[in-house]
């Protein structure tokens, strides 16, 4: 495997890795990037564009993009956050203050806060809509107002996979007057230069590879990083009553995420499309300036991405897991870099995340797509690789 782009001395790990997930995880094509204090020290990529080379062999090239499905979050997330810096956005005030539909069946006192932290209470939709109506905002954020909580709102959290995309589109929409996507791309990844969609223009999509399952391969002794989810859990997904079978299957039928129609929704929760260099440009904006550019967040509100604001058992995935304002935390079910981290995982495969102590900022993107949900192998064995250099062990 030809593994091409360029890695800063001492940062080989990193390439070992990612040369690794090749030879022994089933990696078909991908891409990671790496900013250390606010530099790019890591910028490799290989594999096809498909992952099915057999559809279309062209190779993965520096600007390959791919869709990241819950990595979208993380980025999305930000989106609140600098309303919130620019005094825009009470996190404490009732969502219902900006979006007045939204207090309807008993959800008049949530919080905005408790909206980002999946502490909302409505991972599910009575009825799944379809593609059309998932992508069409009036409809699908309307059906989310109309929703009635499945647990009172603020005592417990639940990953609200999919409902995320329209409970954060209708507060944005409300408060900016713009779509979640059309503000990013004025407000951040313009003037960043990053190559980063939440809703993929027409023009962009000759670079986008397509996705999809890969066989499930772990390397012989993989300890720590053969991950197994518990009877439970895998009894949840095919239970089709339960909260997690329902959170995941609220679009009916399941979409194809090589849809141009998929690509191009605004899906602020599932259907970001990006390359790995914007992913880790992304969030090194996050720590720090960029290429010049002006960091994003103010010491204030990186505070904020790094606070815990929901913790424990997860009513929709089952495990523990660690939630900040839209943001996944460093935990067992997430493992990131260490207690600062914070970004987002994509189900199967892709993540993105900042960790300020180290100042580390990573993007790994790829079109392999495995069943696992928060703690991809491959993306794991990146993380450790990092760990190792920023660690100081060989």
């Amino acid at each position: 495997m030809d593994v091409l782009g360029t890695v800063a001395a001492g940062w080989e790990p990193v390439r070992d890795a990612f040369l690794r997930n090749f030879e022994q995880r089933g990696e078909r094509g991908a891409a990671v990037a790496v900013h250390h204090d606010g530099v790019r020290v890591v910028d490799l990529w290989a594999g096809t564009r498909d992952v099915d080379p057999g559809a279309d062999a062209a190779p993965w090239t520096a600007d390959t993009a791919q869709v990241v499905r819950s990595a979208t979050k993380g980025v999305a997330a930000a989106v609140p956050l600098l309303l919130h810096q620019r005094g825009l956005l009470d996190l404490d005030a009732p969502v219902a203050v900006y979006w007045p539909e939204f207090k309807a069946a008993g959800k008049d006192r949530v919080t905005v806060r408790q909206l980002l932290a999946h502490r909302a209470g409505v991972p599910v939709l009575d009825r799944p809509l379809t593609l059309a109506e998932a992508v069409d905002l009036p409809t699908a954020t309307g059906a989310t107002a109309a929703q009635a909580p499945v647990w009172e709102p603020g005592t417990a959290h639940g990953y609200h996979a999919h409902t995320f995309s329209w409970l954060l589109s209708g507060l944005v929409h409300r408060v900016t007057g713009r779509t979640i996507g059309h503000w990013l791309a004025e407000e951040i990844t313009g003037p960043l230069g990053l190559d980063l969609w939440i809703g993929l223009p027409a023009a962009e999509t000759h670079r986008v590879g397509r996705i999809g399952p890969v066989e499930e391969i772990e390397p012989a002794g993989g300890g720590a990083l053969r991950l197994r989810p518990k009877r439970s859990v895998s009894e949840a997904y095919r239970d089709p009553a339960s909260l997690t079978r329902r959170a995941f299957g609220v679009i009916d039928p399941k979409p194809d995420e090589n849809d141009p129609v998929y690509r191009a929704a605004e899906l602020p929760g599932s259907a970001g499309v990006a390359t790995a260099r914007a992913l880790a440009g992304f969030y090194a904006a996050t720590l720090g300036p960029v290429d010049g550019a002006p960091r994003l967040f103010t010491p204030d509100t990186l505070a904020l991405a790094r606070t815990e604001e929901s913790a424990g058992p997860d009513r929709v995935l089952l495990v523990g897991t660690r939630f900040g304002l839209g943001h996944m935390l460093h935990g067992p079910a997430s493992p990131l870099l260490g207690p600062s981290s914070f970004g987002h995982p994509g189900r199967g495969g892709s993540l993105g995340f900042a960790d300020p102590d180290a100042g580390i900022a990573l993007g790994y993107v790829t079109n392999g797509m495995r069943k696992t949900v928060t703690a991809d192998p491959r993306a794991q064995s990146l993380v450790r690789a990092v760990k190792s250099v920023t660690e100081g062990r060989p």
